[in-house]
This record gives structure tokens, C-alpha cells and sequence, in this order.
């Protein structure tokens, strides 16, 4: 087992919880993936379950919602010190366990995910948790830190807790989730990716992927403002949702840029888990105007209706080139995108070479850069709005310059703020600093959404396309510990544009990293790529299965 040597959830906080939950002790140094609580006559495996698993065994009375919580709670007690998902833990997630059993046995309403144990995103808030950002001057288990605490929950944590999840606790991020790789710029540590520790856990939702690839919970949430849901989800072979803008509300959400680019969506083992959290989460919210734009958005029946394993069938999909990005495809990559291409065609489609060929689109993006933070303009304006929602020792924070009262530090100043690299290159973000109340000059950005929106279409309809499937690196996952930086195919023109995009799992690379397609379509056809991305699944079931060690 790894030295914790951080402030963090580690192991020593970990044993706080166990025993103020009433986790079972389990030996330190004891391993096996199916060891669980008992129940009668036989332990709770909770390897790879998933929400109809689960809803399955509450039928059958095989267990209770308590016994499955306290069954995780001990794998989290177990494997957290070698991981570091999580950043806090839910004190009362055995109490909303019981009483989702009470309700069950006098036969009251229960929402869709009634017992379901869930993770969420360090970013979004929780009452009664502390919000951190990932950020050390935002942590009192970081030295010198505070601890702000939100009023309201997030809209997104209060429809998991209306539908009845049980959220086990906020997972790990880089502070103000500004990497797309690893979490190892959090108060809290690195994070370790459940596949192989090796390896980048994919970020900034970097917690909430391992948590569910280590079997740490059954979902998790997810949030992106350039590749955060995309890089974790494929990192650690699982299925993750990037909607689009304005489907799923973020108020409540730390910000990167929530008026222009930031979502939030799940992360899930299969389609199907996925297609279920996204009918909780989409829709229009008062608490965040522009979900006014998903009004008459939602599919009937929901998002499982579509599911079938006949859904490729007589489909037309773009396969990935140079017309989309410049980035060529590794030789490997090349390889494993081969196959996959194969795979789709067996499935029936029909395979259209690099559509985006002349189109110009390849040109929309920033020459040199990795990452197009364009539409980060906002965040100053953003994050301000967010701050009025947080407290410190009873009293409302309110704006950037009261955060920077209580930590000593503004996250834009210049000498060891994380976000001052956003105010050196977008400069009606260093304006709207001046004025962050005022809403900033956003028309360059929108005039560019509509520049890759109208080629995007453009190229679909011209084609006939019903979506695009892509190899979603074009290299393999980078080292935990390595200057490398993440190969994202679609990151960043899908968040600019704001189009959504399904990772599912589609191989393993020579090293050991996961291979992954995404399935990226027009906005609002979540539907039609969780259907794409069901049909493939289901016929090739290529999800590595996490072998977590100590």
C-alpha cells in the first residue's frame, strides 16, 4: 500500500468515517474485488453492478439499500488509501438508506434511483459539505486553508436526491478542475486511474471515474468544459455523457465557463446506467435561465427508449481525419480504430472516410494549442454569481474580492492564482475582471459557435450523416506522473460548439490504457449516439474490468 501523506480523505480519515457510519472493519492489507457485508447467508458483490442489478435485488429482498451503502462504504474504507477518489464523504448516507428501506417496505413512491449509490463532482455542492474547487486555499486539510460551505445544493444533487440516489460522497479534481489529464494539482492529491494506477485518470472528473471504475459506487456525475467528462470516462474504460450546452443545468456548479461551455452529465459501467441518470438530469431548471433552450428538447419515453442492439443498423456515420483535426492518429491508434471501424460495419452501418474534408472545420481551431479555451471569457462574470451562494463561518462570500479576503489570494492574481493563465490570454476575460457583476462582451465567442456549428451541419446534412464515431485519443492515455498531456480527439470543438458526445469503451492499448470511441452528433441527439453507443457495447463488450490492488 502506497505512504498517504496528504490532509486529505486518505486513510486516516477514511477509518474516521468507517467507524462514525458503522463501516465493517476489514484487516488492512486484505484484498479481493467480491469481498462485501454479509446478508444472510452470502456477501454482496458488488463487482460491476448496475442500476437494474440493483433494483433487481430490492425486488427480490436480497439485500436493503442500508446493506449496500454500508457494503460500498467498506470498499471505499478498504482501497481509498491506494486511490484517493474521494474529497468528503456523505455523513449521513446510511440514514437516507434507511429511510429509502422505509419507504420501500409501506410500499410509499420511490424515485427512479431509490437506493442507488452515486458519487458527485468536488464541483458541485452539497450541503453541509465544504466546496473546495480542488483548490488548497479552499480546504482546511490543506495548511493555511478555510472551508466554504454552500446554502443550496446544486440543481443537479438535488434531482439525484429526489430520484432517490444515495450520494456517498464528492470526488476528487485539479483545482477549479483546469486540467484535463490528472487531479494531481488537488489539495487533496493525485487520484489514481482504477484501470492501471500507472496511468492518467483522465480529468478534471477525475474522482468520479475512478470511483465507479473501482466499483466505489454504481454512477457518478461528471462535469466538462473541455474534455472533463470525455478523458476521465475513457481513461478508465467506461461510458460517459457530454451533453449539450444548455440540456443539464450547472447552477450550483463551480464554474469554468457555465454561461458558455461548461455540462454536466454521467458517468456510468454501461449505456444504459448513463441513458437512466441522464432522465434525472435533463431539463429545464429556474435556477439556471439558459436550460430554458432544452424546452421541448427531452425525448418521449426518456433516454432509454432508443436502446437497441439493431441501432447501427442502415445508420451513416463519419469516421475521424484530418478535415476534423490536424492531430494524426498513432500507429496503434490507427490499429484499434481499424477494428472498431470494422466492428460498426458488422453492426450495419455504413462508414463515410474523414466527411470534414475541405469543410474548413480542421481550420476553427486555435494553430499550436492543445486546449481552445475560447468561451472562458466568461469566467470572471461566472464565477462571481457562483461565490454568492457560499459562506464563510456564517457569512455570505459574495464576489471574487471577498474570496480573496478570507484566503489571502485571488485564484486570477498573477503570482500563484490557477486561473491567471485564463486572464493572460483572453483579454475580455482581464477586462470583465474589472467588473466582474457585469455581463462580458461574449459576441466573438458566439460569433465563432455559430462559425462551427453552421460547418458541423453543414458537413451532416451534405452527407447524410446520422453521427460521427471517433477514436476519442488519437494516442495512448498518458502517465499519471508525466508532463504528457491528454490526446482528445474532440476536445475542444465539441465544447465550443456545444454538441453533445457518448464515450464508450471499444479496446485496450499494448500498455494496458483503455481504447474508447465517442459517437458525437447534433445538438440534442443524446437519443440516436446513447442508442449508436448501446449497440455497439452490447455487441462487442469491450469495458476492462477494474483489479483493484493495495
Amino acid at each position: 500500500m502506497k505512504k498517504n501523506t496528504r490532509l486529505g480523505i486518505g486513510w486516516a480519515t477514511v477509518i474516521v468515517f468507517g467507524f462514525a457510519l458503522g463501516v465493517p472493519g476489514t484487516t488492512k492489507g486484505e484484498s479481493g474485488r467480491d469481498r462485501g457485508s454479509r446478508t444472510g447467508d452470502s456477501a454482496i458483490n458488488v463487482a460491476e453492478l448496475t442500476v437494474l442489478d440493483v433494483q433487481q435485488a430490492y425486488r427480490d429482498d436480497q439485500y436493503t439499500a442500508e446493506e449496500l451503502v454500508r457494503t460500498y462504504l467498506q470498499r471505499i474504507w478498504q482501497y481509498e488509501g491506494s486511490y484517493n477518489a474521494f474529497t468528503s464523504m456523505n455523513p449521513n448516507a446510511i440514514a437516507q438508506a434507511r429511510e429509502i428501506d422505509r419507504r420501500r417496505r409501506y410500499g410509499e413512491p420511490l424515485g427512479p434511483l431509490a437506493g442507488i449509490p452515486v458519487v458527485i463532482k468536488e464541483s458541485m455542492d452539497h450541503v453541509g459539505l465544504p466546496s473546495t474547487a480542488g483548490w488548497a486555499p479552499l480546504s482546511s486539510r490543506a495548511a493555511g486553508g478555510v472551508d466554504l460551505f454552500p446554502s443550496k445544493n446544486s440543481v443537479v444533487v438535488d434531482r439525484l436526491i429526489a430520484a432517490g440516489a444515495i450520494i456517498l460522497g464528492k470526488t476528487n479534481i485539479p483545482a477549479f478542475s483546469d486540467d484535463g489529464t490528472r487531479a494531481n494539482s488537488s489539495w487533496a492529491g493525485p487520484t489514481y486511474n482504477a484501470v492501471n494506477k500507472r496511468l492518467a485518470p483522465g480529468a478534471s472528473s477525475s474522482g468520479t471515474a475512478t470511483a465507479v471504475a473501482g466499483n466505489f459506487a454504481v454512477l457518478g456525475l461528471a462535469e466538462e468544459t473541455g474534455g472533463s467528462i470525455q478523458n476521465p470516462a475513457a481513461a478508465q474504460s467506461l461510458v460517459g455523457v457530454k451533453p449539450t450546452f444548455a440540456l443539464v443545468p450547472t447552477a450550483g456548479t463551480v464554474p469554468l465557463a457555465s454561461s458558455t461551455r461548461d455540462v454536466i452529465g454521467p458517468i456510468a459501467r454501461t449505456v444504459r446506467d448513463a441513458a437512466l441518470v441522464m432522465d434525472v438530469l435533463a431539463g429545464y431548471s429556474p435556477e439556471d435561465p439558459k436550460t430554458a433552450a432544452a424546452n421541448g428538447r427531452l425525448p418521449p419515453g426518456g433516454y432509454t427508449a432508443r436502446l437497441s442492439e439493431t441501432a447501427l443498423s442502415g445508420m451513416r456515420i463519419g469516421l475521424y481525419g484530418p478535415g476534423w483535426r490536424l492531430d494524426a492518429l498513432s500507429p496503434e491508434t490507427e490499429g484499434l480504430y481499424a477494428q472498431a471501424v470494422e466492428e460498426l460495419e458488422i453492426e450495419g452501418a455504413t462508414v463515410v472516410e474523414d466527411p470534414f474534408a475541405g469543410s474548413g472545420f480542421a481550420d476553427l481551431a486555435l494553430p499550436g494549442e492543445p486546449y481552445d479555451m475560447r468561451g472562458t471569457e466568461s469566467l470572471a462574470y461566472d464565477f462571481q454569481s457562483y461565490l454568492k451562494g457560499l459562506s464563510f463561518d456564517g457569512a455570505t462570500v459574495g464576489s471574487i474580492d471577498g474570496l480573496a479576503a478570507i484566503t489571502g489570494i485571488s485564484p486570477f492574481q498573477q503570482d500563484g492564482g490557477p486561473l491567471s493563465w485564463y486572464v493572460d490570454k483572453l483579454a475580455v476575460l482581464a477586462d470583465s475582471l474589472n467588473q466582474p457583476e457585469d455581463v462580458p462582451d461574449l459576441s466573438g465567442f458566439w460569433a465563432l459557435r455559430n462559425q462551427y456549428l453552421s460547418v458541423f451541419d453543414s458537413v451532416m446534412a451534405a452527407n447524410d450523416l446520422d453521427a460521427l464515431a471517433f477514436p476519442q485519443t488519437f494516442g495512448t492515455v498518458p502517465e499519471l506522473f508525466s508532463a504528457d498531456t491528454y490526446p482528445a480527439t474532440t476536445e475542444s470543438a465539441i465544447n465550443i460548439a456545444g454538441l453533445p458526445g457518448v464515450v464508450v469503451p471499444a479496446g485496450q492499448y499494448s500498455n494496458g490504457a483503455p481504447f474508447a470511441l465517442i459517437f458525437v452528433g447534433p445538438r440534442w441527439s443524446e437519443p440516436a449516439l446513447l442508442a449508436f453507443a448501446y449497440d455497439y457495447e452490447q455487441a462487442t463488450q469491450h469495458r476492462i474490468e477494474a483489479n483493484l490492488s493495495l
